[in-house]
């Protein structure tokens, strides 16, 4: 049997696109296999989005890809500030390999802890929602591969661990396929505790 060129030129894009260096700090992801946000009701301690990205996080990650191995490395920066209900996550990538990246996230605060966002390279909205100590958080991000835009599906989820650090676990996927996951953990410069609130 012949070989279908245009199943290996998918695979072939689907490898390049798994080593490509995309963080999610990820249309929201409801399923209704796996754990949904609403059972962290209870768990403490209790994250306030618009609390704990507000002013200065530093957060190390890595990358892995389907098998495990972990294909880049990175640093980010994030200077976060709100005014009302109205965010701003200006985050900056260092990667091990010496590339560098900037997204600027713009969130908006809804009702019952839900979340909406935007950025310059998210197609269309994000959206999530916060419960007990945990953050669900669903996009689609717009990846330049060989020459053309690949639509990823991010499926985020983030929990708060103390009045400094919470971690994040990502999985990357597309056409149901999963292409690798996405491992954080952030750490504010200020404890939450010696916050008094406002702008940091």
């Amino acid at each position: 049997m012949r070989p279908n060129n245009a199943l290996i030129h998918r695979r072939t894009a689907l490898t390049r696109l798994a080593a490509l260096p995309v963080v999610a700090t990820t249309p929201f992801l409801a399923s209704c296999a796996g754990p949904q946000v609403q059972q962290y009701a209870q768990e403490k301690p209790q994250l306030d989005l618009r609390t704990y990205f507000n002013g200065t996080i530093d957060a190390w990650g890595v990358f892995t890809d389907r098998s495990g191995q972990v294909v880049k490395r990175f640093t980010v920066v994030m200077d976060c500030s709100w005014n009302g209900d109205e965010g701003v996550l200006d985050e900056a990538f260092v990667y091990s390999d010496g590339t560098t990246q900037r997204r600027i996230w713009k969130l908006k605060a809804g009702p019952n802890g839900t979340y909406t966002g935007r950025a310059d390279d998210v197609v269309g909205e994000a959206s999530g929602q916060v419960s007990g100590n945990a953050f669900r958080w669903g996009y689609t991000l717009a990846l330049p591969v060989d020459g053309r835009v690949w639509y990823v599906d991010f499926d985020d989820w983030m929990y708060l661990m103390d009045d400094r650090v919470m971690l994040n676990k990502a999985t990357m996927s597309k056409w149901g396929v999963t292409l690798g996951e996405v491992t954080l953990s952030f750490t504010r410069r200020t404890p939450l505790a010696a916050k008094s609130g406002g702008c940091a």
